[in-house]
């Protein structure tokens, strides 16, 4: 999608279609009323007709005539005067879908005048941006028929009305949606196609088409020989081999400066292992990788947008399936760091096989700040819901920068606790620890787990259990989330 911004009498632009927002209390700006007076009063007639009357994010489509150079006028309702970022988010998505629906190719667009609280013009081109991208976003890799066959009618250019140039914001907005667009697409695919191969591949394909990015790949093999024994528990119930995969983006000035360490689970496929799931809905276990696919989305993004810091993108990936040789409960392992666990449950395994990469990614790389993102737990999931992905830290800063990362990308986080306290759950008397804590605070015993192996270094964990994808009905597949926040949280650095 191509991106410009225009200046001038809007009712001289030509344009596929052009987009007006009015609030309720019909405050023109100057592009509406160019329009409205070289159109005998449109905009005047149909409020008093009760046509329109701004409410938000409603819309009329009115047949233009040769008054103005534009093939459609749309009119967006702006609401109040003065939006939230949760009602100009839904604005956009508005504006996004009315756009799709009538088939225009290009648009010319008036959001420049909607008031926004503390949000800068550029935040709105952002996420005008995202909004307009993701409405074009469609799954059809497993189709017989994919829809991008058909024809082709979506957006291919945008052109910002306005008196300030956010082509920048666009560009920026443009590189998220488009790390989401990864990830929903690695999200959505079968286990049978999506394996730890795939993310592997999907990674050193990466690697070829940026010049600041080099993959590296440990196999199964490699990952057994060094000691990474909570790893290969999980990895070695299945056929598929397990690999953890290493992406740096060296965009510094310094190489050598510590990079800024990102770490997502990667389950291909979650079946519990022995400790077997129930059979419905088992078909979801599919995103357990979604935390995998937010680290391949944000990396995506980020070597778009070039950014003078050092990136380590981390992905721990394997399947988790039952067999004869599979691991069983009461089963102890030793991990990279020496560490012995006791497996009460081999359905906790997202803990296992990112303890192990926790580990690898220190002891290699002494990052300047560590955050890893999983669909780890149930529980965050019924704590939260699918609005808030779960954060637990103990490092203030760290929370600080994420919970600002989260406020303006509006992919939004909400802390749980993580005090020391709660260690004492995962005691174990055969081994170092369990790796579960019983029934009670499970999102933040899964942490605390994590927690034994970041000591002494910045690090947060975000559980994206509830918010990473959609269950059941037309709306079924993944969000995307959090690329969003971490792009917006690595680009502060």
């Amino acid at each position: 999608m191509q991106f410009s911004t225009l200046q001038g009498d809007a009712s001289q632009i030509e344009s596929a279609c052009l987009v007006l927002c009015i609030n309720q209390n019909k405050a023109l700006s100057e592009a509406a009323a160019a329009v409205n007076n070289a159109s005998t009063q449109v905009i005047d007639n149909v409020f008093e007709s009760g046509d329109f009357k701004g409410k938000l994010a409603s819309s009329l489509l009115i047949p233009v005539t040769s008054s103005i150079k534009a093939k459609r006028l749309l009119l967006m309702g702006a609401g109040k005067e003065a939006l939230s970022s949760k009602e100009f988010i839904k604005l956009t998505e508005a504006i996004a879908a009315q756009l799709k629906s009538c088939t225009a190719t290009q648009a010319s667009i008036e959001i420049e005048s909607v008031e926004v609280n503390q949000r800068s013009q550029d935040w709105k081109a952002e996420q005008l941006a995202i909004a307009l991208q993701n409405a074009g976003y469609k799954y059809d890799q497993t189709k017989s028929k994919p829809e991008s066959e058909e024809k082709d009618t979506s957006l291919d250019a945008i052109a910002w009305i306005g008196q300030e140039d956010v082509k920048a914001a666009f560009n920026k907005g443009q590189a998220i949606a488009q790390g989401v667009s990864i990830a929903k697409d690695l999200g959505n695919l079968p286990g049978n196609i999506c394996t730890p191969s795939y993310l592997a591949e999907q990674a050193e394909t990466l690697a070829e088409e940026s010049d600041l990015i080099t993959t590296t790949i440990l196999d199964e093999k490699e990952l057994e020989a060094m000691g990474a024994g909570a790893f290969v528990s999980v990895a070695k119930g299945s056929s598929e081999s397990g690999k953890i995969i290493i992406m740096q983006y060296q965009g510094a000035k310094d190489k050598t400066a510590a990079p800024h360490m990102i770490l997502g689970k990667g389950i291909t496929f979650d079946t519990g292992g022995i400790s077997l799931k129930p059979g419905a809905g088992m078909d979801e276990m599919k995103y357990d990788m979604c935390g995998a696919a937010s680290v391949l989305g944000t990396m995506a993004a980020i070597a778009e947008l070039k950014p003078e810091i050092n990136v380590l993108g981390m992905i721990t990936s394997a399947e988790n399936m039952p067999a004869g040789h599979a691991s069983k409960p009461g089963d102890v392992v030793t991990t990279l760091s020496g560490k012995t666990v006791e497996i009460l449950n081999t359905d906790a395994e997202g803990r296992l096989v990112l303890c192990d990469a926790l580990t690898y990614g220190i002891d290699n790389f002494k990052p300047a700040s560590i955050v890893d993102i999983a669909t780890l737990t149930g529980a965050c999931m019924m704590a939260l819901g699918n609005v808030n992905s779960g954060l637990f830290t103990q490092d203030e800063s760290l929370a600080t920068e994420l919970n600002q990362a989260a406020d303006y990308s509006q992919d939004k986080i909400w802390r749980l606790p993580l005090e020391d306290d709660y260690q004492e759950l995962l005691d174990s008397n055969f081994a170092d620890m369990a790796n579960i804590g019983g029934r009670l605070a499970g999102a933040t015993t899964a942490a605390c787990f994590l927690a034994r192996f970041t000591e002494g270094y910045p690090w947060a964990h975000l559980d994206i259990a509830g918010t990473a994808w959609h269950s059941g009905g037309k709306n079924k597949g993944a969000s995307g989330r959090p690329v969003p926040l971490l792009v917006n949280y690595l680009l502060n650095k």
